[in-house]
């Protein structure tokens, strides 16, 4: 996807904030804001739930044979 250029203007201390956040995380300042951004718009979050909600149907089974409530009767 081709990218476009935003300009913000931040205070100093949300600039140093931005800067370092991205550093402790090995990214851009640019990819750093893309991602937050990305977040607040709810993609990575959604895509979480739908990898979630796939995982839990694969293992229902298993999920269901290991939380089941216990029958009486079983111990």
């Amino acid at each position: 996807m081709p990218k476009t250029q935003l300009n913000v203007r931040v205070d100093e201390a949300t600039a140093e904030a931005a800067r370092q956040r991205a550093l402790q995380r090995g990214m851009s300042v640019n990819r750093y804001i893309e991602e937050l951004v990305k977040q607040d718009a709810g993609e990575v979050g959604h895509t979480f739930v739908e990898a979630a909600a796939d995982f839990m149907k694969q293992y229902e089974s298993v999920f269901a044979e290991e939380f089941a409530p216990e029958r009486e009767g079983t111990r």
